[in-house]
């Protein structure tokens, strides 16, 4: 027995239709979700020339004051999903160095919260001041 065409325009409507309705979905959910941006304090490569250590800020919308600490590859941007080795409620120099090509030294600011303060990230030893 052979098979009926189905007509065009009921293609078009079973194709279009569920990625039109696909489409607005993710446009509405991206715009609910808050779009986190990142401002670079300072960023120093390490002696190796194996990391940049950077001291930034994030802010995804009503989000109090923080700076952080991560190392990155040598060039690159921060994602914007960076994990910090160092992370405090402030606004704050961190007066952050590289001792050793595997050993970096930051002053913490005076009476921050601190959230996260690793003994070391990716080989490197983190002494805190």
């Amino acid at each position: 027995m052979p098979r009926a065409k189905m007509p065009v325009p009921v293609l078009l409507a079973f194709t279009l239709l569920p990625a039109i309705a696909i489409g607005a979905t993710l446009w509405i959910v991206a715009d609910l979700v808050p779009a986190c941006t990142i401002e670079e304090h300072s960023r120093l490569t390490s002696p190796d020339q194996q990391f940049d250590l950077v001291v930034f800020s994030r802010d995804c919308g009503d989000t109090e004051p923080n700076t952080q600490a991560a190392l990155v590859p040598p060039g690159e941007e921060i994602p914007f999903d960076a994990a910090s080795f160092f992370s405090v409620g402030a606004e704050a120099d961190l007066a952050a160095q590289w001792l050793a090509a595997d050993s970096i030294a930051i002053t913490r600011p005076a009476d921050a919260t601190v959230f996260r303060d690793d003994a070391s990230v990716a080989g490197v030893t983190v002494t805190y001041k």
